[in-house]
This record gives C-alpha cells, sequence and structure tokens, in this order.
C-alpha cells in the first residue's frame, strides 16, 4: 500500500506590517530606538545634500595614510568628482529604509535584544558616516 507523500510545511511569511504593529504595542523602547535612527538617517541625508557641492568638478572623496604614502601626497586625502559623495546620501537612505525593515524581520526572527542591538550598530554606523562626511569637507 503507497502512503501518500506529505507536503513540506511552509514557513509562514515574516509580514512587515504585524511586526510594526507588535512592536509599537509591547516593545515601546524599541519603536522608539527606531525611530531615532531614522531620525539620525534623515539627519545624514539632509546634511550629505547639502554639503554635495557639485559646482566644484573635484572634491575631497576619501582619506587614507596608505594611498596617501602610496601616491606620494601628503596626508592621504584622495580627491575625484563630486558625484562619489552620492554615496553618502545613498548610506543615509539605506540605513532610513532598508535597516528599520531588517530591524522588524529581527524583531519577528530573533527577538528584543537582538533588534536593539541591530539598531545600535546602525546609529553608530550613521555617526560614523556623518563624522567621515565631516572630516572630508573639512569642516571638524
Amino acid at each position: 500500500m503507497k502512503t501518500k507523500e506529505e507536503k513540506p510545511e511552509k514557513q509562514p511569511k515574516l509580514d512587515l506590517k504585524a511586526s510594526w504593529v507588535e512592536v509599537m504595542k509591547k516593545q515601546r523602547g524599541l519603536m522608539i530606538a527606531m525611530i531615532v535612527m531614522a531620525i539620525f538617517s534623515i539627519v545624514l541625508l539632509v546634511a550629505s545634500l547639502v554639503t554635495l557641492r557639485p559646482q566644484r568638478t573635484v572634491v575631497i572623496v576619501g582619506y587614507g595614510d596608505v594611498y596617501g604614502e602610496m601616491a606620494g601626497l601628503s596626508g592621504g586625502y584622495r580627491r575625484d568628482s563630486w558625484v562619489n559623495m552620492l554615496a553618502f546620501p545613498l548610506l543615509a537612505i539605506i540605513f532610513g529604509l532598508v535597516h528599520n525593515i531588517i530591524t522588524l524581520r529581527v524583531y519577528k526572527k530573533y527577538g528584543k535584544n537582538v533588534a536593539f542591538l541591530v539598531v545600535f550598530v546602525t546609529i553608530l554606523m550613521i555617526l560614523g558616516a556623518f563624522v567621515t562626511l565631516l572630516r572630508l569637507l573639512g569642516e571638524w
């Protein structure tokens, strides 16, 4: 007698809207941390767009001691087209949108503590990007 083959059980899809509602109702601290992360990314976006300087043909886009020594430059600043500075607004959008979505998925799958870790690390990366932007502009 043949037995029917059972289909493997489908994993439930992670619903972002339901996850956000759950975070709003049960995890106020995580919700506030996610909003702070979004605000920091908006500040980075505005600052990077204001300081883009497209009127200049060449701007400082990077710094590295190794690059400076290899190129024979003092200080290691790398100059290139202002278009390379579009990386900062792009990072701000990724940090603001994508990392909030990632945080919701992590919360649903691994819990509150790991989601807080994701938010904390993202905020540190936003601050690092902001400091890097200011140093490249020579304003800090």
